[in-house]
C-alpha cells in the first residue's frame, strides 16, 4: 500500500521538477561591486559627467546666474533667440544668407546704414521683387516676418542683426519700431526695392 502511494505521487517517467532556491550571496555581492566599479569608471571617463565639459556651470543655479537678467544685455539675448527662430532659417545663424536665395545680413548696407527707417520697414512690410544687397541683385519674395512680433522683440532682433557678424550699426529701439508700424497701418503691402531705396535711411 505504501509502495503504491509512493509511485503514484512521483511524476510519470521520473521527470525532474523545478524548485525555487535563493541565488548564492556571492553572486549578488559580485554584481553590485561590478556595477559600482562600472559607474565610477563611466563617471571619470564619460564626457556626460566631466566637470570640464560644463565648467563653470556646476549647478542649475549657477547657470542661471550667468544669464543676462535685465537691460540691454537681456534684450540682445532675447533678440538673438528670436532671430534664430524666425530669421535664421533663411538668412543663416551666421547672417551670411543663402546663395541665389536669401541675401546676407552680414555686411549689408541696409543693416549698417546710419538710420534704421528702411531696415524696420523690411520685416514689418516685407519685400517683393528685385533689390540690391552688397552690389548683387536679389529677386525676393519676403513676407512680413516681423509684423507679428511685439515692438520690443523686433527691436531686439534688429539690434542683434546690426551688432553681429562684424556689422557696425547701432541699437534699434521699440519706439522706432512703433513709429514705423503706425506709418504702415494695419495691412501694409510688400515693398519693392526702388520704393525702399527712395525712403530716408
Amino acid at each position: 500500500m505504501s509502495d503504491e502511494n509512493k509511485s503514484s505521487s512521483s511524476p510519470a517517467g521520473g521527470e525532474p521538477t523545478a524548485t525555487r532556491s535563493a541565488a548564492p550571496m556571492w553572486i549578488v555581492v559580485t554584481t553590485l561591486v561590478l556595477l559600482c566599479i562600472g559607474g565610477y569608471y563611466f563617471d571619470q571617463h564619460g564626457g556626460w559627467f566631466d566637470a570640464h565639459v560644463y565648467a563653470p556651470y556646476s549647478s542649475a543655479e549657477k547657470l542661471e546666474a550667468y544669464q543676462p537678467q535685465s537691460g540691454a544685455a537681456a534684450a540682445l539675448a532675447r533678440g538673438k533667440k528670436t532671430y534664430e527662430a524666425v530669421c535664421g532659417i533663411c538668412h543663416g545663424a551666421d547672417g551670411m544668407g543663402k546663395p541665389a536665395q536669401f541675401p546676407p545680413l552680414a555686411g549689408s548696407e541696409l543693416v549698417n546704414s546710419a538710420g534704421v527707417n528702411r531696415l524696420i520697414h523690411i520685416p514689418l512690410a516685407g519685400v517683393n521683387g528685385a533689390i540690391q544687397v552688397e552690389g548683387k541683385d536679389w529677386n525676393l519674395a519676403m513676407a512680413a516676418m516681423g509684423a507679428a512680433l511685439p515692438d520690443e522683440d523686433l527691436a531686439g532682433v534688429l539690434t542683434y542683426i546690426r551688432t553681429s557678424w562684424g556689422n557696425k550699426g547701432g541699437e534699434v529701439t521699440a519706439e522706432e519700431v512703433k513709429k514705423v508700424r503706425a506709418e504702415l497701418g494695419g495691412s501694409p503691402q510688400p515693398m519693392t526695392g526702388p520704393q525702399l531705396m527712395k525712403m530716408p535711411e
